[in-house]
C-alpha cells in the first residue's frame, strides 16, 4: 500500500467518528492547558520575588501531581471507550486485507493527529489562559506579583512530554488489544449477548455497611484532630459503599421490585424495571464514578472557598492592630515595662514618618486545660476548668486570664467593677455562677463568674485546636493564685497594639526596618526584662494568610474544573454508548406494539433516573461530609460554621445548575441516536 493511504484513512476515520473524537481532543486540550498553566506559574521567576511564594509553589506542585494522575486515568478511560466503539471498523479493515501491522500503522497516524491537535491546541489555550490565571491568582492573593508575560518554554516542554507519553501509553494498549484479537472478534465486538445480572447480596450488604460506617464517622466526629485523621478513612468507606451499592445494591432493589408481581406487571413498571436492570449492569461503575467525581468537585471548591472567605475574620482576630508586639516573660522572674514598649513603638514609627493613630497595651496569663464536666450541666454540679488537658480535644480549652486594668488597657473601655474572688468572661464562655479551677494534684480554687464583657478579638481564636476562653480577674492577686494553681504549665504574655495610619506597603516596609534594627541588643533598652519579643504586622500576616488560602482556592478551582471536565466526559460517553446499545432495543419495543408515546416516556424516565441518581447520591455525601469539613477548618482557625454552610450550600446549588445544563446537552445526543 502507498504510504500516503494511512494518513488519509486515519484522518477519514477521525472525521467519521467525530462524535467520539471531538470530546477526546477537547479533553486532551483542556487537561494540557490546565497542566501548562500550573507548570508555567511554578516556573515563572516573578513568583519567587513575592512574599509567601512558598505557598503558591507548593499549591501548584500539588495541583500538577493530582492533575497528572487524573489525566492519566481519564485519557486511558476515553481511549478504552474509543477502542470499544471502533472494534467493528478495525475488524472490517482486517477482513478487507489489512494486516495487523497495517492497522498498527493506521493507529500510529491517529495518535499523531491526536497529539498535534490535542496537545498543540492545549498549549495554545494554556498560553491564552496563563494571563487570565495569573490575574485571578493576583486577585485571590490580594497583592501584586511581577509575573512575566512571555511564554514559558520549560512549561511547554514539560506539558508536551507528559501528555505525549500518555498518548504513547494509550497507543501501546491499543496495539496490544488489536494484536491479541482476531478479525471475527473485532467485527462482532459490539454484538455480544447480555446475561441478566446476578444478585450479589453480599456486595450489597457490604456496601450498605461501608456507607453507614463512613456516614457515622462523619457525623459523630467532634474532635478536629480526629476529623483530620478519620477523614480519609471515612472517604474510603464511602467510596467503597458507593461502588458496591451502585453495582449490586441497585440490581438487588430492582429484582426485589420485579418479584412483586402486582407492581411489576404494569406497562410502565414492566418496561422501566427491566430496562433499568440491564442499564445498571452496564453503567453502574460509570454512575458511581460520576457520583464520586461530583462529590470531589463540591468538597474541593466549598472547602477551599470557606477557608479563603474565613481569612479576613481570622486575620482581624489574630492581629487586631497594624503592629502587634508580643512579649513573652515568666511572671515569677521577669517584668516587662509596657510604658517603655509603647514609647519604643511610637518613637520608631515617628522616626520613619509613619503616624500612630492608636496604642493599647496589657498583660495576660495563658495556660491550657480542659473543661470539667462532673455532672455538668446538672444544677447540683459545679462547672469549672482543670489545668490538665483531656484526651478528648473537644473539652480542651486555651485559657487567657487578664486583670481588670489589663482589660481596660487592651480594649480602651472602662475597667470592669470586680471584687476579689470574682471573674468576668470576655465573649463566649461559661454562664454566670460558681466556677471552680482544679489542678492535677487535687488543689482547687473557687471563683464566682459575675458578668460577661465584650469580646477582645485577639483572644477569640487560638493557633491550636482547643477553643479559647478569656477571663478577667479583679486584680493581680487573683491572677497570681491561678498562676500558682497551674504550676509550671503557664506562660506570661504582654501585648502592645499599635494602629498605623499608612498603606499596606508602608506598613510592610516599617516591619522590615524594625526587624533589621532589632538585631542590635540595645534596641529594646527601656522595655524591662522578658524572654523574647516578636513584632507581627497585620499586612504581613495577610500576605501569608491569603497566600495559603488563595493558593488553596486557586488550586481548588483548577482541580474542580478538571474533575468537572472528567464528570462531563464520563456522562457524555455514557450517554452515547447507551444510545447505540438502546437503539435496537427500543426499535423492538415499537415493533411489538408499544406506541411512540409509551416508548418515549419509557426512554425519558429511565434516562432521568440514571442521570440524576449520581448527583442525588453526591448531594447526600456532601450533607454527611459537612461536619468533618467544618471540624477540619477549625485547625486553620476558621470556626464560623455559617460561612462553611453557605459555601457548601452555594457550591451544591451551582453544581446542580451546571449538571442540569450538561444533562440537557448530552441527553439530546442520546435521543438523536435512539430515534
Amino acid at each position: 500500500m502507498r504510504n500516503g493511504l494511512y494518513p488519509r484513512l486515519a484522518a477519514q476515520g477521525m472525521r467519521q467518528n467525530r462524535r467520539f473524537f471531538i470530546p477526546y481532543l477537547l479533553a486532551l486540550a483542556g487537561l494540557s492547558a490546565a497542566f501548562y498553566v500550573m507548570s508555567a506559574l511554578c516556573a515563572d521567576p516573578g513568583v519567587r520575588l513575592m512574599r509567601g511564594f512558598e505557598y503558591v509553589m507548593v499549591m501548584m506542585q500539588i495541583g500538577m501531581f493530582v492533575a497528572g494522575i487524573l489525566s492519566t486515568v481519564l485519557l486511558l478511560y476515553i481511549n478504552s471507550f474509543l477502542m470499544k466503539q471502533r472494534k467493528k471498523e478495525l475488524g472490517l479493515y482486517n477482513i478487507l486485507g489489512m494486516g495487523k501491522g497495517n492497522i498498527a500503522l493506521l493507529q500510529c497516524w491517529e495518535s499523531l493527529y491526536t497529539a498535534v491537535l490535542g496537545i498543540g491546541g492545549g498549549l495554545i489555550l494554556g498560553a491564552v489562559l496563563h494571563k487570565l490565571a495569573a490575574a485571578v491568582l493576583v486577585s485571590l492573593l490580594r497583592f501584586s506579583i511581577p509575573f512575566h508575560a512571555s511564554l514559558s518554554l520549560p512549561a511547554m516542554l514539560q506539558t508536551a512530554v507528559f501528555f505525549g507519553l500518555l498518548l504513547l501509553l494509550a497507543l501501546a494498549l491499543n496495539l496490544f488489544r488489536v494484536q491479541v484479537s482476531n478479525p471475527i472478534e473485532l467485527l462482532h465486538g459490539g454484538n455480544v449477548g447480555e446475561k441478566e445480572p446476578k444478585t450479589r447480596w453480599l456486595m450489597a450488604v457490604t456496601g450498605a455497611l461501608c456507607l453507614g460506617a463512613g456516614y457515622f464517622i462523619a457525623v459523630t466526629t467532634k474532635d478536629p484532630a480526629l476529623a483530620m485523621a478519620f477523614y480519609f478513612l471515612a472517604v474510603i468507606l464511602v467510596i467503597i459503599g458507593t461502588y458496591c451499592l451502585f453495582t449490586a445494591g441497585s440490581v438487588a432493589l430492582l429484582k426485589t421490585l420485579r418479584n412483586n408481581k402486582r407492581f411489576y406487571y404494569q406497562t410502565g413498571h414492566f418496561i422501566g424495571v427491566s430496562g433499568m436492570l440491564y442499564r445498571m449492569k452496564r453503567n453502574a461503575v460509570g454512575l458511581a464514578n460520576i457520583c464520586i467525581l461530583s462529590t470531589m468537585v463540591m468538597v474541593m471548591i466549598s472547602g477551599t472557598l470557606a477557608l479563603y472567605l474565613g481569612q479576613g475574620e481570622l486575620i482581624a482576630a489574630q492581629y487586631p492592630a497594624s503592629l502587634n508586639m508580643t512579649i513573652a516573660f515568666n511572671p515569677t522572674e521577669q517584668s516587662p515595662d509596657l510604658d517603655g514598649a509603647e514609647k519604643l513603638v511610637q518613637d520608631f514609627a515617628a522616626g520613619h514618618n509613619v503616624p500612630v493613630s492608636g496604642l493599647n497595651a496589657g498583660q495576660y496569663l495563658q495556660f491550657g486545660g480542659s473543661e470539667t464536666r462532673d455532672g455538668y450541666p446538672f444544677p447540683d454540679s459545679k462547672p469549672g476548668y482543670s489545668t490538665a488537658t483531656s484526651s478528648d480535644n473537644t473539652l480542651n480549652r486555651t485559657l487567657f486570664v487578664l486583670t481588670a486594668a489589663d482589660y481596660a488597657g487592651l480594649s480602651g473601655r472602662p475597667a470592669p467593677d470586680l471584687a476579689p474572688g470574682e471573674l468576668a468572661v470576655c465573649g463566649e464562655g461559661p454562664a454566670p455562677g460558681p466556677l471552680t479551677f482544679t489542678d492535677v494534684e487535687g488543689g482547687a480554687l473557687d471563683f464566682t463568674l459575675t458578668q460577661a464583657l465584650p469580646a477582645l478579638s485577639v483572644f477569640s481564636v487560638t493557633t491550636n485546636m482547643s477553643e479559647p476562653v478569656c477571663l478577667v480577674a479583679a486584680d493581680e492577686a487573683d491572677r497570681a493564685a491561678l498562676r500558682d494553681l497551674a504550676g509550671h504549665r503557664f506562660s506570661g504574655r504582654a501585648l502592645v497594639l499599635a494602629e498605623l495610619d499608612c498603606s499596606a506597603e508602608e506598613e510592610l516596609a516599617l516591619v522590615d526596618a524594625w526587624n533589621d534594627a532589632s538585631m542590635d541588643e540595645s534596641f529594646y533598652s527601656g522595655t524591662g526584662t522578658w524572654e523574647y519579643c516578636r513584632m507581627d504586622s497585620r499586612a504581613e500576616m495577610a500576605v501569608d494568610g491569603y497566600s495559603m488560602a488563595g493558593g488553596f482556592l486557586f488550586l481548588g478551582i483548577i482541580l474542580g474544573v478538571i474533575f468537572l471536565m472528567a464528570t462531563v466526559l464520563i456522562i457524555y460517553y455514557k450517554q452515547v454508548s447507551e444510545g447505540y446499545e438502546d437503539q435496537g432495543r427500543f426499535e423492538i419495543m415499537r415493533k411489538v406494539g408499544l406506541s411512540q408515546r409509551e416508548v418515549r416516556s419509557s426512554i425519558r424516565s429511565q434516562v432521568l433516573l440514571v442521570f440524576f441518581l449520581p448527583i442525588a447520591a453526591a448531594a447526600v455525601h456532601i450533607l454527611f461530609d459537612f461536619n468533618l469539613v467544618a471540624r477540619m477548618l477549625t485547625m486553620f482557625g476558621v470556626r464560623n460554621a455559617l460561612t462553611a454552610a453557605l459555601c457548601t450550600g452555594g457550591t451544591l446549588l451551582a453544581f446542580l445548575a451546571v449538571y442540569a445544563v450538561v444533562y440537557a446537552l448530552t441527553a439530546r445526543t442520546y435521543y438523536k441516536i435512539v430515534r
